[in-house]
């Protein structure tokens, strides 16, 4: 099957859906990783909408990928709560760590840095997200650790 036919498969099950473009594009993103622009016109014509539309609804959302991540995911919070404690130097630091900027992915693809602006674990910031997983009072050397630990 194609990757066509698999993105039309799942328009067809949400056809009918009173928005459906949002549904479709997360688990399309779940099912390939990531939202490849050659889809865009695929979906623009099964929705019958505009690729600008599509396109406009991928780049706003920071959840859609519109390349492929790396093999883990590090999201790193700036919300105010966790800049208050730190959140900020933990950024600079993942930054220096991993050689890329937030929203970049290590050339040798291991490692996408992403920042959110809440986690929800505000009691516990600077807090990061790894591979869905959540930590707390994260700093470099947490941040180093965790991911040593993961590799392991």
């Amino acid at each position: 099957m194609t990757n066509a036919e698999r993105v039309r498969g799942v328009v067809q099950a949400h056809r009918g859906e009173r928005g459906a473009l949002l549904p479709i594009l997360h688990q399309l993103q779940e099912e390939f990783g990531w939202i490849d622009p050659q889809v865009v016109p695929v979906l623009a014509e099964e929705l019958n909408i505009s690729r600008a539309d599509v396109h406009g609804v991928v780049s706003f959302y920071t959840d859609f990928r519109s390349e492929p991540a790396g093999t883990t995911t590090v999201r790193l919070c700036r919300a105010e709560a966790c800049q208050s404690v730190g959140a900020e130097q933990v950024v600079a630091d993942a930054e220096q760590v991993f050689g890329v900027k937030c929203g970049q992915t290590t050339p040798d693809r291991s490692v996408t840095l992403d920042q959110v602006f809440c986690l929800g674990n505000c009691a516990l910031g600077p807090s990061a997200q790894i591979n869905g997983k959540m930590y707390g009072r994260v700093d470099r050397s947490r941040l180093v650790e965790i991911l040593a630990e993961r590799r392991a």
